[in-house]
């Protein structure tokens, strides 16, 4: 399952973008978006600050 970014908590500090193995992760708005890509190793959730990444399973 994607993981799914709270565009209210993201910050577009691009933290997830530079910490994802696959560059899954585009900033679009500010905001962060995940992609297809994803290989949902969860990386990119561990390295958010404002906890906007999560798993929907959390």
């Amino acid at each position: 399952m994607l993981p799914i970014v709270d565009s209210e908590k993201c910050t577009g500090c691009g933290a997830c973008i530079e910490f994802c193995p696959e560059e899954a992760i585009i900033m679009k708005d500010g905001k962060a978006y995940i992609t297809i890509d994803c290989i949902e190793c969860g990386g990119c959730a561990g390295e958010c600050g404002p906890g906007a990444i999560s798993f929907e399973d959390e």
